[in-house]
């Protein structure tokens, strides 16, 4: 099967980009299953269940998480359904709200969380490894044509590791959160297509999404300001296209990069 993996949404101009390239894409390339990275769809935080609609009506089977998955509230019902193809990190401390790991079309999908993320890095989630272990052996019984995992960290030695650390055990390891593509997408020795990082959906000519002149001053300044949203000049579409094999592992791994 084929399974598109979509970098993270950032915010309207995000979800612009999937609707306007996803469609086109999904015909020529005759894509069984497309998940996307929606911890940043709602002005740059979280997802509300209308994106969500939106992203779903554009093509999108299913939805991983991030740090910022859980900041509004209205999506939380969705999260913890197990029919809803929406997942947060499954490695945040128990009691909390949402399901880490869900299946979609026969298709085993898992989002991990980095143990430092950015202004996240002092809150304690629990280790992904030890975590992906957990699910794993969980889940050893139930038939599943496929595993996707998704690790949304910023350091590119954990995601690296992780890839390796699974590697022949799972279909594909994704990394994300950067939201700048790395040039390194490869099947692995054992069979597992990884990547440390995947892209964004969203303002190309910004800093992630975010307008040069609400990050220049904080720099340069020191003043506080707020991140302002780029909607303006090209926009980038960024994924990888992973090709299963009949064991359930990798076949080929492809970049995929649009520029308009």
């Amino acid at each position: 099967m084929n399974i598109l993996y979509v970098g993270d949404v950032m915010g309207e101009v995000g979800v612009q980009t999937v609707e306007h390239s996803l469609p086109k894409l999904r015909q020529e390339r005759q894509m069984d299953l497309v998940i996307a990275q929606a911890e940043n769809v709602t002005e740059g935080k979280g997802i509300t269940p209308a994106d969500f609609a939106r992203l779903q009506k554009a093509g999108v089977d299913f939805c991983t998480g991030g740090n910022w998955t859980l900041h509004r509230d209205e999506i939380i019902p969705a999260l913890n359904d197990p029919a809803q193809p929406i997942i947060r990190p499954a490695n945040y401390p128990q009691g909390t709200p949402g399901l880490g790991f869900k299946y979609v079309g026969g298709v085993l999908v898992i989002s991990l969380l980095g143990q430092i993320v950015g202004k996240d890095a002092d809150k304690l989630v629990d280790n992904p490894l030890l975590t992906i272990d957990k699910i794993l052996e969980s889940q050893k019984t139930t038939h599943r044509t496929a595993t996707i995992i998704n690790f949304h960290g910023d350091y590119s030695s954990e995601k690296v590791v992780i890839g390796h650390y699974l590697d022949g055990r799972v279909t594909a390891v994704i990394g994300d959160h950067w939201h700048v593509p790395t040039a390194d997408a490869r099947v692995l020795p054992g069979g597992t297509a990884h990547i440390t990082d995947v892209g964004m959906c969203g303002a190309l000519d910004a800093s992630l999404g975010v307008t040069y002149e609400s990050i220049i001053s904080r720099w340069r300044d020191g003043r506080a300001t707020r991140n302002v949203l780029a909607t303006d000049g090209l926009r980038q579409f960024n994924a990888v296209l992973i090709e299963t094999n009949d064991a359930g592992l990798a076949a080929t791994i492809e970049q995929i990069r649009r520029i308009y």
